[in-house]
């Protein structure tokens, strides 16, 4: 088993559940995943199997979401899941005012992660240490959102507004949800979330877990998941140099410091680094 699932999360379990349970059912332990989601979040969580859990960290960091963000509302986990710390009716907030806050959250923005939240400081995971009672002091990131687009409003005492986002990796939907409803003066939380793109793969072409089994798993080539990346094709005395960890001549490489895929025979074989007219190995996967 090689290769990499586009798996659709279900809400209410862990990205770690779902690992969990594949390990059962496929009588696999090597199985990582890439992009964790939240229990309440659901949706793209790229599965790689095998010696692909080795390129996980070469996917593509763009990702996409559909969130909706309640208003009049904030929460200790910048969620609907988190115990509600103020609230207020919002009867009065239109969608124009909204739109007119929307471009400030658009670009490279600082963001500060949730509280809870799965980033490790002093070697402790966040949510660890709030569920402690600990007063968690939450370093800024800066993080990069493409897009913003608004799908849906809902008006109400509690009103609701639907976004689409495109975003690089590290981008919290948490966090905006959160700074949004701050920027109106009102608060806000997220009150659901899909993600439909991660790793360059698609909600549309997405698995259930209970559909997964070792009769029916649709795997997908590291080519086809790191299309992002150039590729280059070894010949048999470029194979031998790349598994003996030695530097490959190449003809069209990338410019420097740049990560290229390698193949023989249409198999993946690793991840190289270019360096002009050289590709030094820097994922060696063996035969």
């Amino acid at each position: 088993m090689f290769g990499f699932l586009n798996l659709n999360k279900p809400a209410g379990c862990t990205s770690h559940d779902c690992i969990n349970e594949l390990r059962k059912r496929l009588r696999l332990k090597r199985i990582g995943h890439g992009g964790t989601l939240d229990p309440m979040a659901t949706g793209v969580l790229p599965i790689a199997l095998g010696a692909a859990t080795r390129l996980l960290p070469y996917l593509s960091d763009r990702k996409a979401y559909i969130g909706t963000v309640r208003f009049g509302i904030t929460t200790t986990t910048d969620d609907i899941t988190g115990d509600i710390c103020q609230e207020q009716s919002a009867s009065y907030l239109t969608l124009e005012a909204i739109e007119e806050q929307l471009p400030q959250f658009i670009g490279e923005i600082e963001q500060y992660p949730p509280a809870y939240s799965a980033i490790q400081v002093d070697g402790q995971r966040l949510y660890a240490r709030a569920r402690a009672g600990e007063a968690v002091s939450v370093p800024p990131r800066i993080v990069e959102v493409y897009s913003i687009d608004v799908l849906d409003w809902q008006a109400g005492c509690y009103p609701e507004l639907t976004l689409r986002i495109t975003c690089g990796g590290g981008t919290y939907i948490r966090a905006l949800a959160r700074d949004l409803g701050a920027a109106l003066g009102v608060g806000g939380t997220l009150a659901a979330l899909q993600r439909i793109e991660s790793g360059g793969l698609r909600i549309e072409e997405s698995h259930s877990l209970e559909s997964i089994s070792p009769e029916h798993l649709p795997l997908r080539p590291p080519q086809a998941v790191l299309s992002h990346l150039p590729w280059l094709e070894l010949n048999a005395v470029q194979l031998n140099d790349w598994y003996h960890g030695r530097t490959v001549i190449g003809e069209g490489l990338p410019p420097a410091e740049s990560f290229v895929g390698v193949t023989f025979a249409t198999t993946c074989v690793g991840i190289g680094v270019s360096g002009g007219d050289r590709l030094h190995p820097k994922v060696v996967l063996k035969a």
